[in-house]
């Protein structure tokens, strides 16, 4: 495994990004009705409880509602980027501030740092995988069978 740093070490304005990651996500939920009438049964009826999710996918404003949502679900959330190019890292900030959710998603990195961040999410053992882009499951597949 890895010891890669969640994003809230790796950026220097931790704190303007977590609130312009956050004024970007409540404006994206703003305009997504059903996935909040889901995140309000999700809170109420608590389905992932117990659960650990590992997340692999463009991390902007609109996905980062469905993870906000997983995580209010009851689940730990493990999310890194599926695209170094399509991250954004206020977004990524404001994630890794909730409780639940732990983002290793930056933008830019090298190849090096992008499969040390599939490993970091591994790293939180899940029990179910979502991944926009296959290098995540690769991986489980390949090195984690004990994981599937």
């Amino acid at each position: 495994m890895t010891d890669y740093p969640p994003i809230s070490e790796q950026l220097d304005d931790l704190e303007s990004a977590r609130e312009e990651g956050r004024r970007k996500m409540d404006w994206a939920a703003q305009h997504m009705p059903i996935l909040e009438a889901v995140r309000e049964e999700f809170v109420a009826d608590q389905p992932f409880e117990g659960e650990r999710i590992a997340m692999a996918m463009h991390v902007e404003a609109k996905t980062a509602i469905l993870v906000e949502t997983l995580a209010e679900g009851g689940a730990e959330v493990a999310v890194t980027g599926c695209n170094p190019l399509s991250t954004h890292d206020d977004v990524s900030a404001a994630l890794d501030a909730h409780d639940n959710i732990t983002s290793y998603a930056k933008r830019g990195v090298d190849d090096e740092e992008y499969y040390e961040a599939i490993e970091a999410v591994i790293a939180h053992e899940p029990t179910i995988t979502v991944d926009d882009g296959m290098d995540l499951v690769a991986a489980i597949h390949e090195d984690y069978p004990e994981l599937i």
